[in-house]
């Protein structure tokens, strides 16, 4: 079963050296990259966001970020958002990101930071485990795109 559990100055060194394979380099952004742009953009916007470590047996096997957003042009309503997901490569494929992945859905569906309608997701094409991940839960993928980035793909998921 997996924990989350907040990252502090304690764990924050063994988050930043999580890494996926080489050919997953380009699904996410590094740890140390998504924590600073989490502090920034929360800082200039208000976005706020809700970064984890993820645990199994407490040992750190992965990391999560959602993020609420008002609705938008981009989100029709509102809406968090899985902002990042990621395992280390040592510990891929044992079930820890469907484990995870519910555990975040049902923390969402409190509304720790604002009433929504809908959980959103994006991932590259290629990146078939993240699809077919969010799929199981009923994500459906939508026409949406980021402005910077044209190739994600962005589905979602009533709530």
């Amino acid at each position: 079963m997996v924990e989350l559990r907040e990252i502090t100055y304690e764990n924050m060194n063994e988050c930043f050296k999580l890494k996926v394979s080489k050919e997953q380099e380009n699904f996410v952004a590094s740890n140390v990259y998504t924590l600073a742009e989490c502090f920034v953009e929360e800082r200039e916007d208000g976005t706020p966001f809700t970064p984890y470590a993820i645990y199994a047996d407490d040992i750190m096997v992965g990391f999560v970020v959602y993020c609420f957003y008002e609705k938008s042009s981009l989100f029709e309503d509102n809406c968090y958002h899985f902002w990042r997901i990621m395992f280390d490569t040592k510990y891929q494929g044992k079930g820890y990101g469907k484990q995870t992945v519910a555990k975040v859905i049902e923390e969402i569906k409190t509304f720790p930071n604002g009433k929504a309608e809908a959980i959103y997701m994006s991932y590259e094409p290629e990146n078939t485990v993240s699809k077919n991940l969010f799929h199981s839960f009923g994500f459906i993928d939508t026409d949406k795109k980021f402005a910077d980035d044209d190739n994600e793909i962005i589905a979602r998921l009533s709530i």
